[in-house]
């Protein structure tokens, strides 16, 4: 039940600009981690900052487990090279029916994406916070 009001806040915010380096707390630009910190955090779940800190928090998940409102992370063409956690290059939410939710700078702006086929990918793990 949770997840769906992750979610629909989320919604909430769609078509608002992506901005790398975006403040915590700022609802008029994001990036991805702050959108996801925003996001939870106004459904009573803190979670830290950059997207390497919040792979950190809730349960590790398979990935052929993932459920809606679990945190999806990924690497970056920047990133791909790096090792361990340092890979982690972005977060987003997943919605179900193979799409996500999220910022970035492919979109420029908060919106909803499918897993497939770039996001399948470069997908590095899943973490369950609620």
């Amino acid at each position: 039940m949770r997840a769906k009001y992750i979610i629909h806040t989320g919604k909430h915010f769609l078509g608002t600009p992506y901005r790398f380096g975006a403040p915590s707390y700022r609802t008029d630009i994001f990036d991805c981690s702050s959108f996801i910190q925003y996001v939870y955090g106004a459904n009573g779940i803190i979670l830290p900052r950059n997207s390497r800190q919040q792979f950190r928090m809730g349960q590790p998940i398979r990935l052929s487990s993932i459920q809606k409102g679990d945190l999806l992370f990924f690497t970056t063409p920047k990133r791909k090279r790096k090792k361990g956690i340092e890979k982690i290059g972005h977060v987003a939410i997943y919605m179900g029916n193979h799409q996500i939710l999220h910022t970035s700078r492919v979109e420029k702006k908060v919106s909803i994406a499918s897993l497939s086929p770039y996001w399948k990918k470069v997908i590095i793990g899943a973490r369950r916070v609620l």
